[in-house]
């Protein structure tokens, strides 16, 4: 499911998420996609909450590998080319032999309470490996078996807009920027921090009568471009971290 407009590497998200122009730089650089792959086996698909939350973690697991933050790591590239222009992240969805098959490509498997999803270095947008471009991007829809738990206060809660039906591949994507946005404006000592407890964090929907003091409380905010789905422009996820929380107004 593609989903777009984290923003350029260094820009705040706190403040230019706000809005998406209508005529954005960022189109004019060539466009790259991160893909991400998760698994769903027929006889035991993952929850849609896990599988959001392993995602997002996924995004973050890539974002702080070596071969993504070195000067001169294997993807380092990559990476910056695809931060410079809009922050695309496609998700499809494998099982049997095509998991296997994705799984042998260079990238990243973050577990979950029982998803599994693969994250691998972003390609051009019309440059997937054969292996990754013959996946399906239909199909991921998944359940929760119950209402998800509260989200701890003291971690990490990336908050999905209550007004907007996404399917779950696109809500994965969605929760992979507002996790890219959070990461961005940590600092170094507050990402290092996040790494070691397993980039622990909470997917969950607002509450409405609470979502709108959410956008508006100097937190990041996620607007996505709008090429599936869901309207240009509109808010998808709130990224709520401890360390930003404490920068602003209570909500």
């Amino acid at each position: 499911m593609t989903s777009t407009d984290a923003l350029p590497h260094g820009e705040d998200p706190r403040e230019a998420a706000r809005e998406v122009p209508s005529e954005d730089p960022r189109d004019d650089a060539p466009q790259f996609v991160l893909p991400l792959v998760v698994r769903i086996e027929k006889a035991a698909p993952p929850s849609r909450t896990d599988a959001l939350q392993t995602a997002a973690r996924a995004v973050l697991a890539l974002l702080s590998d070596e071969r993504a933050t070195a000067e001169d790591g294997e993807w380092a590239r990559a990476v910056r080319d695809w931060q410079d222009a809009r922050i695309r992240k496609v998700v499809r969805r494998a099982r049997g032999a095509e998991w296997r098959k994705a799984a042998a490509l260079p990238g990243l498997t973050v577990a979950g309470e029982h998803a599994e999803v693969r994250v691998f270095p972003p390609v051009p947008l019309d440059g997937w490996p054969k292996e990754l471009v013959k996946l399906q991007v239909s199909g991921t829809d998944l359940d929760d078996p119950g209402p998800p738990a509260e989200a701890d206060p003291a971690r990490p809660v990336l908050w999905l807009n209550p007004d907007l039906a996404m399917s779950a591949g696109k809500a994965m994507a969605q929760a992979g920027h507002g996790a890219q946005l959070a990461w961005w404006v940590l600092d170094d000592a507050a990402r290092r921090a996040w790494r070691e407890d397993g980039f622990a964090l909470s997917v969950r929907t607002a509450d409405p009568a609470r979502w709108a003091a959410l956008t508006t409380s100097g937190l990041p905010v996620v607007r996505d471009a709008g090429f599936t789905e869901i309207a240009p422009g509109s808010c998808t996820v709130v990224a709520d971290h401890p360390l930003l929380r404490s920068c602003h107004t209570s909500l």
